[in-house]
């Protein structure tokens, strides 16, 4: 425990962080931090997309489109309506995540810096939304609730993010592009936006933007090839 509450505050700003195997030691951590983490994964894993179209449609989201369980393939194979509820839906378990995992934490572990007890919520959030355990680890691309974990706890690099999202989308109408960009633009707008920059957080930063960017491996390729599905194009007959 004493590695990891080590790391935890060595890495707020307020000491420099010189010994990167404290933040290795996950199995010395107390109860609090598995219950941080388990509670965010577990509510990052609700397959919000999967819920409405068998709800709604009675149809199973992995079986249409590109088998996403995201907001997008609903978008497309469940019509607008379906695909905003699952955008909304995703971005708020990943902001609730955060939320209950840093008030969770401030009770818990007030000596440990609320800032990197959320990033530890963010990151399991994510991993949890992308890798859900209820279907055998088949998730989404983590693109609305990675937006929803860091909306809290980065809440202007967050928004900037989510503009550069929508420039994109507009003048490309690729959905994919956009939230590749969204993705990598992330750390970079949270480098000059929050502050005391922790180091553990910054490293959660990059692990969740470059996680959405390998998600994106298929849409990438399609991008290079000039096949990739632009929102509004008309499907062929």
């Amino acid at each position: 425990m004493g590695y990891l509450l080590a790391a935890f505050r060595t890495c707020d700003g307020q000491a420099p962080l010189t010994d990167l195997h404290h933040l290795l030691h996950f199995p010395l951590m107390q109860p609090a931090f598995l219950v941080i983490a388990a509670g965010a994964y577990l509510l990052g894993s609700i397959p919000v997309g999967w819920v409405l179209m068998r709800i709604f449609r009675r149809q199973d989201i992995r079986s249409v489109g590109s088998g996403n369980i995201g907001a997008t393939n609903v978008l497309r194979s469940g019509g607008k309506g379906l695909g905003l509820a699952t955008f909304v839906l995703d971005v708020l378990k990943g902001a609730t995540a955060v939320y209950l995992g840093g008030l969770l934490g401030a009770h818990l572990l007030p000596d440990v810096p609320v800032r990197n007890l959320q990033a530890l919520a963010a990151l399991c959030a994510v991993l949890g939304h992308v890798f859900p355990v209820w279907l055998r680890f088949r998730g989404g691309k983590g693109v609305a609730t990675g937006f929803g974990v860091f909306l809290v706890c980065a809440p202007w690099a967050a928004l900037a993010a989510i503009a550069l999202f929508f420039v994109v989308l507009g003048i490309t109408r690729y959905v994919s592009l956009g939230s590749i960009l969204g993705a990598l633009s992330f750390p970079i707008f949270a480098w000059f936006t929050v502050s005391p920059r922790s180091a553990f957080f910054i490293a959660v930063q990059i692990s969740v933007s470059l996680l959405i960017v390998a998600k994106h491996h298929e849409n990438i390729r399609r991008l290079f090839r000039g096949t990739e599905n632009r929102i509004g194009a008309r499907k062929p007959a």
